[in-house]
């Protein structure tokens, strides 16, 4: 599995372009299916504008954008390239337009178009996917802390702990970080405690 980049949370940012506004709304989708989610409800929040252009590119290498009835090419492909440029995955930029009576002509759409999805990607919080390796390590309540401290000075995140006649600690580690990790473990308690891998996944890293 590689790294790559996304966002978490939806972004709206807005400029205007002699009269007429541009609203571009950056939300994260995994699917083709959420991608068109996400139009529908954007078509229903804006149901009163004249055009709803998009394009979104997943991480299952499907790329879709569409001009809306704006002339061919100066609106949907404009904003794949500013989204493309962005080096942002698993996204749908969504950038709705409200005519105010003055036509721009093609080099204006353009620059508009690209430049409310500029606007929109620059401001976005990011995060960096990472695969990791998720864990659980038994252990008594005498290592527990001695454990914790291991975890996090090597560079993992505990994610649950269970108290019970033992407890049980959850954490993660990047897939690049596991195997020293485990060296480390077994170095500091003699091999006395045992990692169990649970499963790998991607987990978000803010940048």
């Amino acid at each position: 599995m590689n790294s790559y980049i996304t966002i978490k949370e939806p972004e709206i940012a807005e400029l205007t372009e002699k009269k007429s506004r541009f609203i571009a709304t950056l939300s994260p989708c995994t699917t083709e299916e959420e991608a068109t989610a996400i139009l529908a409800e954007i078509k229903s929040k804006y149901w009163d504008a004249r055009h709803n252009v998009y394009a979104y590119i997943l991480r299952s290498g499907t790329v879709r954008f569409s001009d809306d009835g704006e002339p061919h090419g100066t609106a949907g492909k404009p904003v794949l390239d500013v989204l493309a440029g962005s080096g942002l995955t698993d996204v749908i930029v969504v950038v709705t337009r409200y005519f105010g009576g003055i036509l721009l002509g093609t080099g204006g759409l353009v620059r508009a178009y690209s430049g409310a999805a500029k606007l929109v990607t620059d401001n976005v919080q990011r995060v960096e996917m990472c695969p990791c390796v998720w864990c659980k390590i038994v252990c008594d309540y005498q290592n527990h802390q001695r454990l914790i401290t291991l975890i996090n000075d090597n560079g993992g995140t505990v994610t649950n702990e269970e108290f019970t006649d033992n407890v049980t600690v959850s954490f993660s580690f990047k897939e690049e970080d596991i195997d020293a990790f485990e060296a480390n473990l077994c170095e500091v308690f003699s091999a006395r405690l045992k990692n169990e891998r649970v499963k790998n996944d991607f987990s978000a890293f803010f940048i």
